[in-house]
């Protein structure tokens, strides 16, 4: 380092890097192609295990007697050991110390909206990592609910950062067939991690003194260690790479991720379709999120934002963060409060796969409508129910909290983060990914904050509220969201770009992403090649290639229209 004086740490590490890859070093561990994605889904998935394991561990412990002596503030009964506060005052600090993670997480994603792009994915996957490993140590040493808090802020932090870059760098380094399914087993992992902390919770209730609930706040810091121990040694984005001017290596990961040689046609024309988008887009700011060019950069930002918004207003967390609590609050022992809770968060991990076999052969648009149709019915039975408290009822209640899982995991659960990353171009996909980010973990904060005040004060119809919000999600939904489904990265920079100026492009993104042809089939086969030809780029299909014939049915020359058998999502 003191031969790299004036040099950052930062800065140090890229040439590091880049001195490993030019002695060939980084080497993916000898994996190429199918085998390659699916390492980098591993450690993505791990790293949304994490996320999944964070979210739940907490919710379990709250209701542990040796957590509550420690935190006496935060005991969630009025056991006596609460002495001078209020029910209120009581669910308020609960609602603090349990929300203060996503507090943090809200900061760690709008950090990584400047620190992003200059950093790159692999090394913003690191950092936030090691952050989140003092996080968790400083949670499962806590003597103080101050203590606990800030241990809790941090981990929030580094898992901010992760959020807000793994699903941009899983979708610039798969394939576009294959992305859809790599991400949504990612989202399927975030219930596997719920589900683990719930068992883990339950196991550990058993436990003597406060081992009961620091093991599993510091069982988080195993899966930072497995995450460390194999990104470094993993492709950076190709995309990434292409924007600061790293060009051959860009070609060794586009060559080793579809285990071609470099000079494969289809190796090429990935490498010529990234090039001249990161080119022309290459100037990019954090004030381009809020530009309204042909690029529609505001538009699709705040397509990215909502759609993360409504994935934490539906209510799903007022389930996740207080499972144990809301079944202790329809009458259920503390082991059976524990065990329902696991059994739930079994059952949603369950229900999160079918997502992802569907979501390429559905498509996004129908996933998330049918999603939010049966959370918004599920929330308004589960508001009838509860205005009662009947044995009838209680059993009720507690099925259909089963029933809301399912439809989220189906609908909501990986889609957020698949969709905002294929929606936002690549001059701002860090920073709108990190933006759209910052809204799940504030909305988050919002909602896993007032859960215990709101069941305190207006008790059920807490669930007619969230039945509401899931009713306004559809028509938003259907009238806004393009499907992205067999859309490579490029493919919605052009569908975009073809909606109707201003306001009304709003109003038909849909409408021409419907209507719009594939460049890439179900297999991910070439449908449209995309020629680099500087002087009158034109696209041609695989017939016109063999014709020696060309089209270009647009105005800026780059797509060509499919055959008619070509099939379109929607």
């Amino acid at each position: 380092p003191s031969t790299l004086s004036g040099n950052t740490p930062i800065r140090y590490c890229l040439r590091c890097e880049k001195s490993l890859f030019e002695m060939g070093k980084l080497n993916y561990f000898g994996l190429r192609g199918k085998s390659l994605n699916w390492a980098i889904s591993v450690i993505a998935g791990c790293d949304f295990l994490l996320f999944g394991y964070d979210q739940g561990v907490t919710g379990g412990i709250l209701t542990l007697p040796a957590f509550q002596s420690q935190f006496p503030t935060i005991d969630p009964e009025p056991k006596g050991i609460s002495v001078g506060l209020t029910t209120s005052q009581r669910s308020t600090n609960q609602g603090i110390a349990v929300a203060s993670y996503n507090l943090g997480c809200f900061l760690g994603a709008i950090i990584a909206i400047f620190i992003g792009n200059p950093l790159g994915r692999k090394r913003m996957i690191i950092l936030g990592t090691a952050i989140m490993v003092v996080g968790a140590a400083l949670q499962a040493s806590a003597f103080s609910i101050e203590h606990l808090i800030i241990g809790r802020i941090i981990t929030g932090l580094g898992n901010g950062g992760n959020t807000s870059t793994v699903p941009t760098w899983q979708s610039e380094t798969c394939s576009s067939h294959k992305r859809g399914k790599l991400v949504m087993i990612e989202g399927a992992l975030i219930s596997g991690g719920i589900m683990i902390s719930y068992w883990i919770d339950l196991g550990m209730s058993f436990a003597p003194g406060s081992v009961s609930w620091r093991f599993p706040l510091a069982l988080q810091i195993l899966f930072c260690v497995f995450i460390l121990a194999f990104v470094w040694n993993l492709p950076e984005s190709p995309r990434w790479l292409i924007l600061k001017g790293r060009d051959q290596e860009a070609k060794e990961v586009i060559a080793a991720i579809a285990d071609l040689p470099e000079d494969d046609d289809y190796c090429k024309n990935e490498y010529v379709v990234m090039k001249k988008t990161v080119e022309e887009m290459s100037k990019g700011s954090f004030k381009d999120l809020f530009t309204m060019d042909k690029n529609r950069n505001f538009h699709r930002t705040c397509i990215a934002y909502v759609n993360q918004m409504f994935q934490q207003i539906c209510g799903i967390n007022l389930i996740t963060y207080y499972a144990a609590v809301i079944y202790s609050g329809l009458g259920m022992s503390r082991f059976m409060s524990h065990l329902l809770a696991a059994l739930n968060g079994t059952e949603y991990f369950i229900a999160s796969w079918p997502a992802v076999f569907l979501v390429e052969r559905v498509g996004r648009r129908k996933l998330m409508l049918f999603g939010a149709v049966g959370q918004a019915l599920t929330m308004a039975i589960l508001a009838g129910v509860n205005s009662q408290s009947t044995y009838a009822c209680q059993i009720t209640g507690i099925v259909f909290l089963f029933v809301f899982n399912t439809f989220f995991a189906i609908g909501w659960l990986g889609m957020t983060w698949l969709y905002p990353a294929e929606i936002v171009p690549l001059r701002i996909r860090a920073p709108a990914n990190a933006l759209s980010t910052s809204a799940n973990w504030i909305f988050n904060f919002m909602v896993v904050m007032i859960t215990p005040v709101a069941f305190d004060t207006i008790k059920h119809h807490t669930y007619t509220i969230f039945a509401i919000i899931n009713a306004i999600i559809v028509p938003v939904t259907y009238f806004f969201f393009p499907e992205t489904a067999y859309r490579s990265l490029e493919e919605m920079d052009s569908i975009f770009a073809k909606a109707a100026p201003g306001v009304k492009g709003a109003f038909d993104v849909v409408d021409v992403a419907r209507k719009e042809p594939h460049r890439y089939g179900k297999n991910g086969e070439l449908l449209i090649h995309y020629e680099d030809d500087k002087e009158n780029g034109h696209a041609t299909t695989r017939e016109n290639r063999r014709e020696g014939s060309t089209s270009s049915s647009e105005p800026n020359g780059l797509w060509a229209r499919q055959d008619e058998e070509t099939q379109n999502v929607e």
